[in-house]
Order: structure tokens, then C-alpha cells, then sequence
């Protein structure tokens, strides 16, 4: 048995056996001598010094931190209150038999550490940049461990071990790791394992700077891009500390000069042709400097086309469709925006409207054939007429022949018009 504190280890000599204890300072110590087939032997407890603290039920040392907690044929134990480092050592059950019997009981006094102390070399660390952090436990007995954990990952760190004057120790461990934005806000957490305290630990929060991430955002068109239209485009920048500066720049050309910028917005009217290229987002703090680019390609201006038919309804052909924008990736190689991404769909509108053409113009090609069929039978039934002129009325062939040829004088007479 044992109390709160103290931990209790079985030795055996023969018939008497006791049991190793450890106890947090300040706290209870019970030493059990217990008896096997007990003779009616005395039983008494030394202190390391060998001096008798009882004597069966008797206490001849004057220490009232010793009380007397049970006492038997078969056993005596015996509880030490506000144990202190002092009372560190070996103490002795003692059984007078022939030859006396002896059993040890080694009591172990834990210290815990003091408070951990946690330090880092700088309050605020850039990303990309290497920071130090150090946690000291003082003061214990064992020798406390220290781990740390980043978030929910845990770190390794190079610890070291000092004895002082009166036998405590302290424990110093250093931990270094390189940072990242990700690591903004994140806890760094010191845990102190010591077998006198548990859930010690101490905690510090990281600070990082890290450069701006830039995105461009379209305002509008939210199709694609045609001359005569105006372009928005709004620069959104987050960084710590926040962006100083926010820039508007045409890659390899100057912005042209009607163009607005209201902060980080940019506005072009009446867009052209001449317009198109390559327009970059700059921002800018204290770390560096990112940007995102923005490919502006204009398409001609929408326009509508009639398309003849045979009917009485017109077809008129107009093209919309919504552009399609990608985000782009920030910082130094980013995605450039393209105000091309619809040509895939235009290309597709193109092709249905040359098959409308085409498809008009095979149909005027079918309706000028049956026309100039007409013509051919119509032309073909008036030749026959004229071979055949005469015949009507004669008795045999030649006189047929004969009323024909007659017929030809009388030509002027009678003509027939095409329309």
C-alpha cells in the first residue's frame, strides 16, 4: 500500500519484506515492514542513519512526522508527512530473530521543475527565414524531459542537462526550424515530462511577415473582350504587414494614357486592338514584392449579318458568350489571366454560321437548277411544234414535208417569246 505521490516497489530478505518508495516532495511516505509466518519476533524501522524511529508500536525518535499506522504480528507500517530531499535514502526493516533479518526500503524524493520558460531569438521572423526557440525547466529531481510540438506536428530539439550545487537538475532545449506564412499564428508548444507534475508545458504564438499574394479579379466584361467595350480590373493583395504599394504596369509597353487607376483598380474604355498585352499587378511590403499578370486579347466588336432566304423570315446571326477566367497563382511565377479563353466557343459559333451560309447557298443553287430546267423542257417542246407543222393536215408524207417547208414563209406571222 501507499499514498497519493508514492510509489511503492516489493524487496524481500527471507520472511521480512518491505518495498522501495517514491514520493513528491512535500507529500506522504508509507514504509511497510511486513512478516512472513511471524514467530512473535519484534519488529522495528530504522532511519539511514540507523537510528530506531520504532520500536514494535513505540517511537523513540522525536520526529512526529513519523506516525504509526498499523501495527501487527505481521506487520508495521509506518507514514512520513512533508517529506523533504532530507529524508532521501535507505531506510531498514529490521526483525529480531537468530540470526536478525534485515529488508531495505530506499525512499526516492521528487522535486518538479519550476515553471517551464519558453524564449525564441526574434518576436518576428520573415518567411523563408530560420528561428531559434529555446524552453528551460529548473529545478528538478530526475532530470525533467522536454518535447515540442508546432501546431499539431511534433519538432525535435537538442537538449542539455545541468547538475546544480545541491543536487538539482535543469534542463535546457534548444529548437530551430525554418518558417513559413503558413506558420503565422501558429502555437509552439514546450512540454515539460517529469514523474512529480504532468500537462506542464508552456506556449508561444509565431509571428511571421510574408510578401504579398496577388490576384488579379475581373470586374467586367465577364465574356470575352471586344473592341468598344470598357475592362475592369481590380489588383487584390494580402501580405503582412498589408502591401505599401500596389502598381499598375504593361509588360514590354506603357498603360495607355486614357486608361483610369483608382487605387487598385484599372479601367479602359472603349477598348482596341491596340490595346492588347500583357497588364501586370505589382505589390509590395517590407519582405518583397509579387505580382499577376492579366493577358488582354480583344476581339472585333459584335456585329449582325442578315442571311438571305427563300422564306419571308430573315435570320440574323449574333454571337455572346461568357468568357472564361482562371485564377491566377500568385507570387513569383504566377497564371497569367487570358481574355482569350472564350476563342474556343467562338470558333464553334464560326463554323454554325458558315454552315448557314453554305447551306443558303445550295439551296439558290437547287432552286437556279429547277429554273434552267424549265427553260431546257420549255425550249425543247417549241422545236418539236415546228417539226411537226403541217403534218396536221396532209394526206401522205410528202405533202407533210411540203406544208412544212411552206410553213417556214409564214414564220413572221406567227413567233413565240420566252420570259
Amino acid at each position: 500500500s501507499f499514498d497519493a505521490g508514492a510509489a511503492q516497489y516489493p524487496v524481500q530478505s527471507q520472511n521480512l519484506v518491505t518495498d522501495n518508495v517514491s514520493v513528491v516532495e512535500g507529500e506522504t511516505a508509507t514504509i511497510s515492514c511486513r512478516v512472513k509466518n511471524n514467530d512473535d519476533s519484534v519488529i522495528q524501522l530504522l532511519n539511514p542513519n540507523r537510528q530506531t524511529i520504532y520500536f514494535k508500536d513505540v517511537r523513540p525518535l522525536k520526529d512526529a512526522r513519523f506516525q504509526l499506522v498499523n501495527f501487527s504480528d505481521n506487520e508495521l507500517r509506518v507514514a512520513l508527512s512533508n517529506v523533504s530531499l532530507s529524508d532521501e535514502g535507505r531506510y531498514v526493516c529490521q526483525l529480531y530473530t537468530d540470526p536478525p533479518q534485515e529488508a531495505y526500503a530506499d525512499i526516492t524524493v521528487l522535486i518538479p521543475p519550476g515553471n517551464p520558460i519558453i524564449e525564441s531569438r526574434e518576436d518576428i521572423v520573415s518567411e523563408g527565414n530560420e528561428t531559434e526557440m529555446t524552453c528551460t525547466a529548473m529545478g528538478s529531481k530526475p532530470a525533467a524531459t522536454i518535447r515540442w510540438m508546432k501546431g499539431d506536428k511534433e519538432l525535435q530539439g537538442k537538449s542539455k542537462v545541468e547538475v546544480t550545487y545541491d543536487r538539482m537538475y535543469t534542463v535546457t532545449s534548444l529548437l530551430r526550424f525554418t518558417v513559413t506564412k503558413e506558420d503565422d499564428g501558429v502555437p509552439v508548444v514546450c512540454i515539460v515530462d517529469h514523474p512529480a507534475v504532468k500537462d506542464f508545458q508552456a506556449q508561444k504564438y509565431l509571428e511571421v511577415q510574408y510578401k504579398p499574394e496577388v490576384k488579379i479579379v475581373v470586374g467586367f466584361p465577364q465574356g470575352l473582350t471586344r473592341e468598344g467595350e470598357n475592362l475592369e480590373l481590380t489588383c487584390k493583395a494580402k501580405g503582412k504587414p498589408q502591401p505599401q504599394q500596389v502598381n499598375w504596369v504593361k509588360v514590354d509597353d506603357d498603360v495607355p494614357s486614357h486608361a483610369v487607376i483608382t487605387g487598385t483598380d484599372l479601367l479602359i474604355e472603349n477598348l482596341n486592338k491596340s490595346y492588347n498585352g500583357t497588364y501586370r499587378c505589382v505589390a509590395s511590403n517590407s519582405v518583397g514584392e509579387s505580382y499577376d499578370d492579366y493577358i488582354l486579347y480583344v476581339y472585333d466588336a459584335l456585329t449582325t449579318t442578315p442571311i438571305p432566304t427563300t422564306a419571308t423570315t430573315t435570320m440574323y446571326t449574333t454571337t455572346s458568350l461568357p468568357g472564361i477566367t482562371q485564377d491566377a497563382a500568385p507570387s513569383t511565377e504566377p497564371a497569367a489571366h487570358d481574355s482569350r479563353a472564350g476563342a474556343g466557343a467562338q470558333r464553334a459559333v464560326d463554323h454554325a454560321v458558315i454552315g448557314g451560309v453554305v447551306a443558303v447557298v445550295v439551296f439558290a443553287m437547287l432552286c437556279l437548277l429547277i429554273i434552267l430546267g424549265r427553260y431546257f423542257a420549255r425550249h425543247k417542246g417549241t422545236y418539236f411544234t415546228h417539226e411537226a407543222k403541217g403534218a396536221d393536215d396532209a394526206a401522205d408524207a410528202d405533202t407533210a414535208i411540203i406544208n412544212a417547208e411552206g410553213g417556214h414563209n409564214n414564220s413572221d406571222e406567227k413567233k413565240e417569246y420566252y420570259i
